[in-house]
């Protein structure tokens, strides 16, 4: 097992935790908030491993899931508007510590895979996972009223 790998697990294990943590218990703006964290956990954890095991796939998969993860929770959002009016969620600490958790790996897994299309692809996916991230957080906590159907 080589500090990549190890990398992950760590990250898997706290942030497989805080999500389940998040979905299992409480209301639901924070059952929400916890969908958005799987992509915001998993997205970095596939950077990892993929520098860890050399396997170029799961980058092609964490650029996926960051595309699509954002578009789920703003679905979730727009689904939820009514349920979410009465107390909406507010985790910008959380969101700000994932986002700031995403652009370090993705620049630790950029400097070790050095200049190439390989890091043009792991730029863009960090921008994906990050803004992805920031813009999904702003539509749960009532900050675009498209979103809200108001």
């Amino acid at each position: 097992m080589n500090g990549w790998i190890l990398a992950a697990t760590v990250l898997l294990a706290t942030g497989g935790a805080a999500v389940l943590w998040g979905v299992a218990s409480g209301p639901l703006p924070r059952r929400v908030v916890a969908q958005n964290l799987t992509t915001s956990v998993a997205c970095p954890a596939l950077l990892l491993l993929a520098q860890g095991y050399d396997r170029p796939a799961y980058v092609d998969l964490a650029l996926l899931m960051a595309l699509l993860g954002p578009v789920g929770t703003l679905v979730f959002a727009r689904l939820l508007a009514a349920d979410l009016a009465g107390e909406r969620p507010a985790a910008w600490g959380m969101t700000w510590a994932a986002a700031t958790l995403g652009a370090v790996v993705v620049v630790a897994v950029c400097v070790a895979a050095g200049p190439g299309r390989a890091m043009v692809k792991l730029l863009v996916t960090g921008v994906l996972l990050v803004g992805g991230n920031l813009v999904a957080s702003r539509a749960l906590s009532s900050g675009f009223e498209e979103v809200r159907g108001d």
